[in-house]
């Protein structure tokens, strides 16, 4: 596919997903708001009512009336369902898991440095990883310990961790992280297809039967919405971490995550809890955070043998073999008209052409360097003496810079 091609189709499907993200996030940080605000009926009121409250928006007001279950006079002419903001959600997420990842001959997924796949062997284990997480996320949703909220939450955090520790020897840094927000949207989504629509067409079919209604069909439902509605916060991180080098080249990029998963999930938690939130939640969403911080922060460098002017002098006198790195493994990407084929133009704008835009742009390229993120799953073959060179001379260039 030409390339030009291929990035108006990320840009289309980009923007797609995107839309139909903060649609089905916005459902479900709203309804779980409706449901933590509910109050009793405060009039008699017919059928098997939960609870009621009022807002007002929009210059008007609208009343909200929860209830379990419907008595067959009560089936209204127009029911809506909230499901084709999390269908679209998946679908465009798969189409661009595949335009991103897969194609080109998945340069994305791949780091030969960390394991020598062919393309079809990378796409065959990311559909196996999309299809496995469903399959042991239900399988564990059937016994008992899913009303363990607790549980359930620790063992689902250790699963997750374990998954991204072992994607690490498989993928790229940036794959592996990508994978495991695709691997729980798609469990996401198929709780909504398989699980929540399903049951709740049940509950439908045997009101208008006018036969008893199963109302437990609606608490399962209700806790895989649960589930959903928790991870909203650490996939969409996921979703977003290409942007962020030193969270998945880190080494160790696995508790890197644990800790955004347990920083999402408790910042959701104290949105919904608010004021009453407990102690312990406030003290574990910090002490992740902290977790994060430390764990990414850059490592203090080795102290330079002789004088610093010393240092310095040795490493002015690598510039030139620097600057030939660079033009030789980073500029058929970063350049006015990339080289590169699978590239259209510069990424994120950077060009390393002339020796004053390398100067200009060393902090933002240490850290690429430095992460191992660039060159991007090491297509230019760069070998580890010139990645040692080069960082060496960026972090004086980034220093002149006052980074």
């Amino acid at each position: 596919m030409a390339p030009v091609i291929q990035e108006w189709l990320n840009i289309v499907v980009r923007w797609a997903h995107i839309i139909a993200a903060i649609m089905w996030i916005g459902d479900s940080f709203l309804l779980m708001w409706l449901d933590s605000h509910l109050s009793p009926s405060t009039k008699p009121r017919e059928g098997d009512v939960q609870g009621e409250l009022w807002m007002t928006h929009s210059g008007g007001f609208y009343e909200v009336v929860k209830k379990r279950s419907l008595l067959p006079s009560e089936m209204p002419p127009n029911l809506y369902w909230f499901k084709w903001e999390s269908y679209s959600t998946w679908i465009t997420g798969f189409l661009l898991l595949g335009i991103v990842y897969w194609m080109q001959g998945a340069s994305y997924l791949i780091d030969k440095n960390v394991l020598d796949l062919t393309s079809s062997q990378a796409v065959q284990i990311s559909l196996g990883l999309l299809l496995g997480g469903v399959l042991v996320y239900d399988l564990l949703c059937r016994t008992p310990l899913v009303d363990n909220v607790k549980a359930f939450g620790v063992l689902g955090l250790i699963l997750i961790c374990a998954t991204a520790s072992g994607l690490m020897h498989i993928f790229s840094g940036r794959g592996a992280f990508l994978h495991i927000g695709a691997m729980l949207g798609t469990i996401m989504a198929s709780n909504v297809f398989f699980r929540i629509i399903p049951g709740q067409r049940k509950m439908i079919a045997a009101t208008q039967a006018g036969t008893p209604v199963d109302t437990s069909l609606g608490l399962r439902a209700k806790k895989r919405s649960i589930h959903n509605h928790y991870l909203t916060l650490p996939v969409l991180f996921t979703m977003l971490s290409n942007h962020f080098p030193s969270t998945y080249s880190n080494e160790k990029a696995w508790l890197v995550l644990g800790c955004l998963f347990v920083f999402g999930v408790g910042v959701k938690f104290t949105m919904n809890k608010r004021k009453q939130t407990p102690v312990w939640a406030l003290l574990g969403t910090v002490a992740s955070l902290g977790g994060m911080l430390f764990l990414t922060a850059p490592k203090p460098a080795e102290a330079a043998a002789g004088s610093d002017a010393a240092a310095n002098a040795a490493i002015e006198a690598t510039r030139f073999q620097a600057i030939a790195i660079v033009m030789t493994r980073c500029t058929p990407c970063h350049a006015t008209h990339p080289t590169n084929p699978t590239v259209t133009a510069p990424p994120k704008g950077l060009l390393y052409e002339t020796p004053a835009q390398i100067h200009q742009y060393a902090p933002q390229m240490l850290v690429q360097v430095k992460s191992g993120a660039m060159p991007l799953a090491n297509l230019t073959n760069i070998t580890d003496d010139e990645k040692k060179l080069l960082i060496a001379w960026l972090e004086v260039e980034a220093k002149a810079n006052g980074q």
